[in-house]
């Protein structure tokens, strides 16, 4: 069933852009731009600080109606209920994730280009699966290159949402959206400056994308 709640702005924070002290202020900056859904992603950040830092993150995206997913983590994501996951191809599964978050929560899947794995997460369970990366990405520069053309695609395959991800920005985006995303998963272009009007600028150009389409 395709989870009306995945449109829009998807937000995904990265420590190597923002600093301990720039992580809230920088995303609810974004949210206050227009982003619908945020993750929180951080692969150095002790257990202890990335409760703290999620539990943080989680009360912004309540305060501003948005989704708040955690990244490869469902234990944590259940530990303080988050709105979901986003888990990889090597995370452990949808079977576990949803073992340990329940059948309300939303659970994403990379799936890169390979429209194969798109269908098999879809009949497993996932709630939205995301491709990518379509453009040169700072943040994964090695992921393989996806063609715009398999959103297309797996529209006609699926039912689910598509989100988009890798080298987003306001200059390309609108393209993805006309071949059927869903949303689009942004880092780089969103937090490249952490300061929290230009991020705020930079997720109101981002977020106009979907009223244009």
């Amino acid at each position: 069933m395709k989870h009306p709640a995945i449109h829009g702005l998807y937000a995904i924070t990265d420590p190597a852009l923002i600093r301990d002290r720039q992580l809230l202020p920088a995303a609810e900056a974004a949210l206050r731009g227009g982003a619908r859904l945020l993750q929180y992603r951080d692969k150095t950040a002790t257990p202890a600080q990335r409760r703290q830092r999620a539990a943080q993150l989680q009360a912004l995206c309540r305060q501003h109606d948005a989704l708040f997913l955690v990244n490869d983590d469902p234990a944590l994501a259940a530990d303080i209920d988050a709105d979901g996951v986003h888990i990889g191809q090597s995370d452990g599964g949808i079977a576990r994730a949803r073992r340990l978050l329940g059948p309300g929560k939303i659970i994403g899947v990379t799936c890169h280009s390979d429209l194969a794995l798109a269908e098999q997460a879809a009949a497993a369970g996932a709630d939205y699966v995301a491709f990518g990366r379509f453009f040169p990405s700072r943040t994964k520069p090695l992921a393989p290159p996806a063609d715009p053309a398999i959103l297309d695609q797996a529209r006609q395959q699926l039912t689910i949402p598509l989100v988009a991800i890798g080298g987003i920005d306001s200059d390309n985006g609108g393209q993805l959206l006309e071949r059927s995303a869903d949303a689009l998963a942004v880092i780089h272009a969103l937090f490249s400056d952490p300061a929290p009007d230009q991020v705020e600028r930079a997720a109101q150009q981002l977020s106009a994308l979907f009223n244009a389409v």
